[in-house]
C-alpha cells in the first residue's frame, strides 16, 4: 500500500511531481475549509503531512489522523506544530533547514540594499520624471549582527563578509566555536555594536518579542533592521515608534506578526522596505525544500536515519 500525503502548504505545487512519482499519493489542502474537510474525509488513511511553520499542525488534527508517522515542515520555522501531542504519540517531525537557505539569504541582503541604498524611492522619483540625487548611506565596510547563525544566518554572514567587506557579529544561545565570526552574549550587546541587524532566527514563544523596544534603541538612529525570520520575534509596535520617530533609520521587512495583515502605519513609513514573506521564493528553492521533504519521506519509510529531525520534546 502507498503513502498518502497530506500537503497543507500553497507555495510548493509545481514541484510536488518528485513525491508523486516515488508513489506517494497527495491530498492537497491548502485552505483552511479544504483542509478540514480532508482530515474529515481522509484522516484515516493519511500518514504523513506536508506543512510550514506558521500553518503548523494542531494536536486535535494530529488526534484526527490516527495512522499519522511522520511531519515534515518545509523551511526551517515549525512554530505551530504541535510538538508535544507528536511527541506522546511517537510521531517524527522534520524541518527545511537549509533547503531555501541561499535565497532567502539572498533577499535579505536585497532588502538591505534597497532601504539602505533608498532604492524604491529613487525609481518612484524618475517615474514622476524628477531627478533626486540623493546621498544615501553605503555598505561596504559597515557592520552586520546576525540573530541566529543556522543556516540562512550563515549564507548572510557570507554575502555580508565576502561581497561586501562587512564585519560580522553574532547572537545566538550558545557561541559557535567553530565560527570565524563575533559572539555577542545579548541582543542588545548585538545592536548596540552594528550598524544593520538581521534577524534568522526560528518564531515561537521563546523568541517572541526578542527585538523590543530597548533593542531598537541600542541600534540606534543610523541602524537598520531587517526581518526574513518571523513577524513575531519583533514587537511591532515599538517598531512603528522607532522607525517613525527616528529612533532607526529604516527597516526592510518581508514577515508580519499576524500577517497577512500589516499595519497601515507601516504602509505609510518612507523609511520601511516590504515584502509579502516572498524571502525563501525561488524556483530553485521549491525543488530543493520538496526535495529534502521527499528524501526525509523516502528515510523514515525505509528505515534510515531521517536527515532533518526535529527535537521533541518528552512524551508525556
Amino acid at each position: 500500500m502507498g503513502h498518502v500525503v497530506l500537503v497543507l502548504v500553497e507555495t510548493v505545487n509545481d514541484c510536488l511531481y518528485l513525491l508523486e512519482d516515488q508513489g506517494y499519493e497527495l491530498i492537497l489542502a491548502p485552505t483552511p475549509a479544504s483542509r478540514a474537510e480532508a482530515i474529515a474525509r481522509h484522516g484515516g488513511r493519511i500518514d504523513a503531512v506536508l506543512t510550514r511553520g506558521p500553518l503548523g499542525l494542531r494536536a486535535d488534527e494530529i488526534a484526527a489522523l490516527p495512522l499519522l508517522q511522520i511531519i515534515c515542515v518545509i523551511g526551517a520555522g515549525y512554530e505551530e506544530v504541535d510538538l508535544q501531542a507528536a511527541s506522546n504519540r511517537g510521531i517524527k517531525v522534520t524541518n527545511g533547514a537549509g533547503a531555501n537557505a541561499s535565497c532567502v539569504a539572498d533577499h535579505a541582503m536585497a532588502l538591505l540594499l534597497s532601504v539602505v541604498r533608498g532604492i524604491p524611492q529613487a525609481d518612484a522619483s524618475v517615474r514622476r520624471s524628477e531627478w533626486n540625487k540623493v546621498r544615501q548611506p553605503s555598505l561596504t565596510g559597515k557592520r552586520l549582527g546576525l540573530i541566529g547563525l543556522g543556516a540562512v544566518g550563515q549564507a548572510i554572514a557570507k554575502r555580508a563578509a565576502l561581497g561586501f567587506d562587512m564585519s560580522v557579529s553574532y547572537y545566538t544561545r550558545q557561541p559557535r566555536p567553530d565560527s570565524p565570526y563575533t559572539y555577542k552574549a545579548n541582543v542588545r550587546e548585538l545592536a548596540s555594536a552594528v550598524d544593520f541587524l538581521v534577524l534568522a532566527t526560528p518564531g515561537g514563544a521563546d523568541t517572541r518579542h526578542l527585538v523590543d523596544a530597548e533593542v531598537l534603541d541600542a541600534l540606534g538612529p543610523d541602524g537598520y533592521l531587517i526581518n526574513i525570520a518571523r513577524g513575531s520575534v519583533v514587537d511591532t509596535q515599538a517598531l512603528i515608534s522607532a522607525l517613525t520617530s527616528g529612533q532607526i533609520a529604516g527597516a526592510g521587512l518581508d514577515v508580519f506578526d499576524g500577517e497577512p495583515l500589516v499595519p497601515d502605519a507601516l504602509k505609510t513609513l518612507a523609511n520601511v522596505v516590504m515584502t509579502p514573506h516572498v524571502a525563501g521564493q525561488s524556483p530553485e528553492a521549491a525543488h530543493d525544500t520538496v526535495q529534502k521533504v521527499l528524501d526525509n519521506l523516502q528515510a523514515f519509510f525505509t528505515g534510515q536515519p531521517l536527515l532533518t529531525p526535529l527535537h521533541l520534546p518528552a512524551p508525556r
